[in-house]
């Protein structure tokens, strides 16, 4: 992606490289450290195999995380966050925070109405 085609708006530009629900948590997988794609697929729950490839090729050509492709048999392939992407913990733990958060209220709200 290049400077130009970003939003103004630097939430917008934020939402616009990890809005997608699919992006958050493949990141989310990868702040523990490199995964292979299989291991990506059994942790994120419910992508398919198209989905996963096209989040990875996006987040890869949007300096997100970098691809090594092993040359063994069969190919190894494994992913790994960039500093960029590392730099996305702040952001995940907030939203981890706050989906905490809320889901507490609405346990508060739902046993007041009772």
């Amino acid at each position: 992606m290049e400077y130009k085609d970003l939003p103004s708006c630097p939430v917008e530009t934020t939402f616009k490289l990890i809005g997608d629900k699919w992006k958050v948590l493949i990141i989310k997988e990868l702040l523990v450290g490199t995964r292979r794609f299989g291991d990506l697929k059994k942790s994120v729950k419910g992508i398919s195999q198209k989905v996963l490839t096209t989040n990875l090729r996006a987040l890869e050509k949007d300096g997100i995380l970098v691809r090594k492709v092993h040359k063994e048999v069969p190919p190894r392939v494994e992913y790994t966050l960039t500093d960029v992407g590392y730099s996305l913990m702040p952001v995940l733990n907030a939203m981890a925070s706050w989906g905490t958060d809320y889901k507490e209220y609405l346990k508060l709200i739902n046993k007041l109405n009772k």
